[in-house]
C-alpha cells in the first residue's frame, strides 16, 4: 500500500519562504505528487518505556484526520438580532501570561476559546500545575457547542485534559494538525479515549450554535497557529490569538493580513488581541535572524554543541537541525517533551530532517563530540530538565567536558530567572562556553512589539477594544496603544478573570461577574489544595516543625508519663540541652492546666504557647507545631 508523503506547511502564498525544498528521508528533493512507501516506526510510548523516534514520513494512529480534498465549508453571516447579547468571559489569562481561556455565551449557545494552564513558581510550594477555575463552564455544560484551541502550546492546551475529564459529555475540539497532534499525545498520557477531535485551516469556518467562527492564520513560534473571527446575532469579535508580524518566518506562514482587511470591513464590534509584548517599542525580530546565528554559533563550536529550548518551538528545532546538518554533525534529541514533540511534528510534516541525520542518546559512545548537536529540555533551569542532569553530571547518556557549547535558547519566564542562572553557573564551573540572548541573539519573542500591535489595531479599526494574554501592566500598555490608534477610551476595557463584557447593538458594556480564580494540581489531587496548604508548607520550609506527644489524665489531673519533643528544621533543634528544656517548659505547662482542670483544647493551647515561647527566645524563630495528646 502506498501514500503520499505528508507535506510542509504552506503560507498564504503557497511556497515555503526560507529556500528548503521538501525532501525525502534520503534528502532527495520530493515533489508535491511524489509517493513513497509506507515505512514502519516505533510510536512514542507515553507510560513504561522511553520515547523513541519516528522514521521520516511515517504515520501515527491519530483519532482525527481531515480527508485530502475536503471542500471548506462557509456560512451565511449570522442574521443580526437587535435584542441578542453575546457574553464575553475571560476566566483565565488576565492577571498572568498563562492559563488562557475565554467563555462566548449568545442565545443559550456557549464556545471557549483555549483552555490553558500555567506553571506554579515558588509561592507554590509542591504545586505541579495551575489551572483556571472552569466551575462557570461546567455548569453551563449544556449550552457548550466546541472548545477552540488557537495554537499548542501549555498556556492554552495545558487545562484542556482536566476540563475533558470533569464534562459529562463529549464536546468537539477544534484546532490545527499541528494544535491536534499535541493534543493527542495529551490525551494518551491522561488515557483519554474517543475524543472529538476537528482538525481546522485557516479560511475555515465552523457554526457552533448561533456563533460562528472563522480561521486565519497568524505567525507565531509555534506551526499551527490561528485567530478567530467571531460572528454572532449580536455583533463581530475578533480573538487575534498569541502573534507577530515576521515577514521572513521558517516556514512561510505569515499573518494573513488579508483577513483582517476582510474583517474590518465587516465590522470588528470588539477585537481582544495579545498583549504580551506592549511593553516593548519595536518591532520582534524574526526567527530566521536566530537561525543565523545558531549557524555561527555551531560551526565554530570545537566539541559538543548542547542547545536548550522550548519543546514546542518547532521552528526553533528545525533551524538547530539545518545548522548542524550543515555543519557535519548529528542531531541528538532528549528530554522526554523534547522527544515527543520533535515526533509529533515530523510525523505530521512540520519539522524536515532525515533519519540518517539523528542519532539515538544512548548510541552516543564513540562518536566524536565535534559531530553532535544535542537538543534538549531545561530552557527554564528546571532542576529535574535534560539541561539541568547534564550540568549536574546525572544524565544517562550525555556527559559534558570542558569546551563544550551550551546555548540557551528562550528567555526566562518570570520567575525562573535564579533556577536559569544556577545552571548557567553551573556548566560554567564544568568549563561549558554558554551563550544566551544576553551574549548573543540565540532567542527572539514569538510575540508582536508595541509597533506591530499599532499596525493590526489600524487594520482592524475594532469599535472596542479588550487587551488579553498578559500581566497587569502588558494590558495597560496595549490599552494605551488602542487610544493612541484611534479607539475612543470608553470603548477599552481591562478586565480581571471573571468579569464579562456584553456585546450588543447598543455597544459594549461590562456585565455581571462569573466565579473564576485558579485550581491547584498537586499530584493526583486536583482542586483539594488551598492556599492555606501552601502557607503552611512555606512556613514549614522557612521555621521548620516541631510535634509534642504526651498522656494525660484529666481524671487524676496529672501526666503520665514523659513529655516528647521532635524537632526539624529548627536550628539547635539537634541539641539535647534545648530539646530537654522544651521538654521541661512543655511539662510545666500542661501541668499547670491540669491543675486547673483544663480541657484538651486548652492543654494543646499551653503546651504550643510554652514551646513557641521559648523557642522564639532562644532561635528567634516560629515553627509550625503540632500538639498530640494521649488521653488515659
Amino acid at each position: 500500500m502506498e501514500e503520499k508523503k505528508p507535506r510542509a506547511p504552506r503560507g498564504t502564498g503557497g511556497a515555503r519562504q526560507n529556500g528548503r525544498a521538501s525532501r525525502k528521508s534520503d534528502g532527495s528533493a520530493a515533489g508535491e505528487g511524489s509517493v513513497k512507501k509506507t515505512r514502519s516506526y516505533k510510536h512514542v510510548q507515553l507510560e513504561h518505556e522511553r520515547p523513541q523516534l519516528t522514521k521520516a514520513g511515517s504515520q501515527g494512529q491519530g483519532g482525527r484526520r481531515r480527508q485530502d480534498g475536503q471542500r471548506r465549508r462557509s456560512f451565511a453571516s449570522p442574521k443580526k438580532d437587535p435584542n441578542a447579547t453575546l457574553k464575553i468571559i475571560p476566566l483565565g489569562g488576565l492577571d498572568a501570561i498563562g492559563k488562557n481561556m475565554t467563555a462566548f455565551e449568545c442565545k443559550g449557545d456557549m464556545v471557549l476559546d483555549d483552555a490553558g494552564l500555567m506553571f506554579p513558581d515558588d509561592n507554590h510550594p509542591g504545586v505541579d500545575l495551575i489551572l483556571p477555575d472552569y466551575t462557570y463552564v461546567l455548569e453551563n455544560a449544556d449550552k457548550l457547542r466546541g472548545i477552540i484551541i488557537t495554537h499548542g502550546h501549555e498556556d492554552h492546551t495545558g487545562s484542556l485534559p482536566y476540563l475533558v475529564k470533569d464534562l459529562d459529555r463529549s464536546v468537539p475540539i477544534y484546532g490545527t494538525k499541528m494544535t491536534l497532534g499535541l493534543i493527542e499525545g495529551k490525551f494518551a498520557e491522561h488515557r483519554i479515549k474517543n475524543a472529538k477531535l476537528v482538525e481546522i485551516k485557516p479560511g475555515d469556518q465552523v457554526k457552533l450554535g448561533c456563533i460562528t467562527a472563522e480561521f486565519f492564520a497568524v505567525n507565531h513560534s509555534i506551526p499551527g497557529s490561528v485567530g478567530v473571527f467571531f460572528q454572532s446575532p449580536a455583533g463581530n469579535v475578533l480573538h487575534t490569538g498569541d502573534f507577530k508580524l515576521d515577514q521572513t518566518p521558517i516556514d512561510g506562514v505569515t499573518t494573513d493580513f488579508g483577513a483582517l482587511s476582510k474583517f474590518s470591513q465587516m465590522g470588528v464590534d470588539l477585537m481582544m488581541s495579545d498583549s504580551t509584548n506592549a511593553q516593548n517599542p519595536n518591532f520582534t525580530p524574526s526567527e530566521a535572524e536566530v537561525g543565523k546565528e545558531l549557524a555561527k554559533i555551531i560551526a565554530q563550536a570545537k566539541g559538543r554543541v548542547i542547545i536548550a529550548s522550548f519543546a514546542s518551538h518547532i521552528h526553533r528545532m528545525q533551524q538547530i537541525c539545518d545548522a548542524a546538518v550543515a555543519s557535519g554533525r548529528k542531531v541528538v534529541v532528549t528530554g522526554r517533551s523534547m522527544i515527543q514533540n520533535t515526533d509529533i511534528a515530523r510525523r505530521l510534516g512540520y519539522l524536515d530532517i532525515s533519519d540518517a541525520d539523528l542519532i539515538d542518546a544512548y548510541e552516543l559512545k564513540g562518536v566524536p563530540p565535534e559531530q553532535v548537536v544535542i537538543m534538549c529540555t531545561g530552557s527554564q533551569g528546571e532542576p529535574l530538565s535534560a539541561l539541568a542532569r547534564i550540568a549536574n553530571g546525572e544524565h544517562r547518556t550525555i556527559s559534558m567536558e570542558e569546551g563544550d557549547t551550551v546555548i540557551i535558547s528562550a528567555t526566562p519566564v518570570p520567575g525562573n530567572e535564579k533556577a536559569v542562572t544556577r545552571v548557567i553557573n553551573g556548566l560554567a564551573k564544568i568549563g561549558a562556553d554558554v551563550y544566551d540572548k544576553s551574549r548573543a541573539r540565540v532567542h527572539v519573542s514569538g510575540h508582536a512589539g508595541a509597533e506591530e500591535l499599532k499596525l493590526v489595531l489600524s487594520i482592524v479599526q475594532p469599535k472596542a477594544f479588550m487587551p488579553v494574554h498578559g500581566e497587569a501592566t502588558h494590558l495597560r500598555a496595549h490599552a494605551r496603544l488602542a487610544e493612541a490608534t484611534g479607539v475612543p477610551s470608553d470603548n477599552v476595557f481591562i478586565c480581571e478573570n471573571g468579569e464579562s463584557l456584553e456585546l450588543s447593538s447598543h455597544g459594549v458594556r461590562r456585565g455581571e461577574t462569573v466565579q473564576s480564580g485558579i485550581v491547584f494540581v498537586d499530584g493526583l489531587s486536583v482542586g483539594d489544595t488551598s492556599q492555606d496548604v501552601l502557607d503552611e508548607r512555606s512556613a514549614l520550609a522557612a521555621q521548620g516543625f516541631a510535634a509534642i506527644a504526651a498522656a494525660v489524665s484529666c481524671k487524676k489531673k496529672g501526666l503520665a508519663g514523659a513529655v516528647q519533643v521532635e524537632m526539624r528544621g529548627i536550628t539547635g533543634g539537634d541539641d539535647d540541652f534545648l530539646v530537654r528544656e522544651a521538654q521541661t517548659a512543655v511539662r510545666n505547662a500542661l501541668a499547670r492546666q491540669l491543675d486547673k482542670g483544663a480541657g484538651a483544647k486548652e492543654l494543646k493551647k499551653a503546651g504550643k504557647d510554652a514551646l513557641l515561647s521559648l523557642l522564639w527566645e532562644r532561635t528567634k524563630t516560629r515553627p509550625m507545631v503540632v500538639v498530640n495528646l494521649l488521653e488515659v
